[in-house]
């Protein structure tokens, strides 16, 4: 009767827990930062930003008289006690504006940027 067995694979086996999977070769949706996440949403960066530049703009956009204004009115204390809030702070503040004010904004924080050319030329 052991011919009539079904052989059964060690993958078979397993619990679906324990099987390795070969790693993802695109990062997922969490592994890119809230911040990145929040400044493509609103179309102020391009998807294919790396996180550094990104980051930057994100505390650019922070940093915006117009942004801050709006943050003070989403947050519910004084004080911001944990940096997830700001970035929700940030990101409410975001969806809180129209078009034309994204664009603003998006226009303003161009301006501010320095070229990375010319800050390489000043350190030499």
């Amino acid at each position: 009767m052991t011919g009539l067995r079904k052989r059964v694979s060690i993958m078979q086996m397993k619990h679906p827990k324990q099987i390795k999977r070969p790693p993802q070769t695109h990062p997922s949706a969490s592994a890119v930062p809230s911040y990145h996440r929040i400044l493509v949403k609103h179309g102020l960066i391009e998807k294919t930003l790396s996180i550094p530049d990104a980051y930057e703009i994100f505390l650019k956009v922070g940093a915006d008289p117009e942004v801050q204004k709006l943050r003070r009115k989403v947050a519910h204390g004084h004080k911001m006690k944990h940096v997830p809030a700001l970035y929700l702070a940030t990101a409410m503040a975001l969806q809180g504006m129209t078009k034309q004010e994204l664009e603003a904004l998006k226009l303003r924080i161009e301006a501010v940027a320095v070229p990375k050319a010319s800050v390489h030329h000043k350190a030499q």
